[in-house]
């Protein structure tokens, strides 16, 4: 499992790591399971995965902070395309399938929903970056899984870099007023019930490309309504509805209006085991977050 220090990497540990023996690297080495590897060199890619010998190679480390990929544009498309290119020619070398995570977030937000086959339209680098590694993967890799995730939530206190984390952060240091974008709907993703669900997948050597979200459409609103309740702040915290030009000086990079994805494939193949959002959130808090959250309100 290569680029797995983040939130996505620690629930893919969680979830395989009693049923497979498994070698998770990463360029953080942020926890005692982790091994360095930066996917971006080649040869040192290659000799790391070799040496293991896997029957899967999972690639699931990329730059996900979109800001940060419209100010480092060379670096994104190292980290976001070209190593995906690199997870390529070893997966071919070894003759083993490829696991790549994709976003919803290539999509240009011109539909109020997506499937698995509509036609991706990039808006800014790192949804370009991530579209790239997408057409190379199916163009190249013999055998490959391709998961497209949603709004993340994942890793805890530690790890969650998103939005659930940002606003309990705010919500821990007292503020009692949060304001939150009305024009940004999608589809949340635990990881958790993500990496279960590639599990099947795997399993069952359904390869292809897959929408993988959680059950549910919403928005920014619903969802931070949704954890104010689950917390108990109920009636204690304003919810201030402001538009994306509200946080344009943080928040500059080019959003889709709508990242709402639905699971068509796998209700299809009959394996979709994504819990609907609000489960999966009461879910996420309830195992992550109790003991950080202990006598904070």
């Amino acid at each position: 499992m290569a680029g797995s220090g983040g939130m996505l990497g620690e629930a893919f540990y969680r979830v395989f790591k009693d049923d497979f023996n498994i070698k998770c690297t990463d360029k953080d080495v942020n926890t005692d399971w982790l091994s360095f590897l930066d996917f971006r060199e080649l040869e040192k890619y290659r000799a790391d995965v070799k040496a293991f010998a896997p029957d899967y190679l999972f690639h699931l480390g990329a730059y996900t902070d979109l800001e940060f990929c419209e100010l480092n544009v060379d670096d994104t498309y190292a980290t976001n395309t070209m190593a995906v290119e690199n997870a390529v020619y070893i997966a071919n070398e070894l003759n083993i399938p490829l696991l790549y995570i994709s976003t919803a977030g290539i999509f240009d937000g011109q539909k109020e929903l997506y499937d698995d086959w509509d036609q991706p339209n990039p808006l800014g680098h790192y949804a370009r970056s991530k579209y790239m590694g997408e057409k190379y993967v199916m163009a190249h890799a013999n055998r490959y899984i391709i998961c497209r995730a949603g709004w993340m939530m994942g890793g805890g206190p530690a790890k969650d870099k998103k939005f659930i984390n940002k606003l309990i952060k705010q919500l821990v240091a007292g503020k009692r007023e949060l304001f939150i974008v009305n024009d940004k709907d999608g589809t949340p993703t635990y990881t958790v019930d993500f990496a279960n669900n590639v599990k099947v997948l795997f399993e069952k050597e359904y390869w292809g490309l897959y929408n993988l979200v959680c059950k549910g459409q919403t928005g920014r609103l619903e969802v931070a309504e949704e954890l104010v309740k689950l917390l108990g702040l109920e009636g204690k915290v304003k919810m201030t509805e402001v538009t994306s030009e509200h946080f344009k000086d943080t928040y500059f990079a080019q959003r889709p209006p709508c990242e709402r994805l639905t699971n068509k494939k796998l209700d299809i193949r009959g394996i979709n085991n994504m819990r609907d959002w609000r489960v999966a959130l009461k879910e996420y808090l309830d195992t992550y977050f109790s003991d950080y959250l202990k006598d904070k309100f």
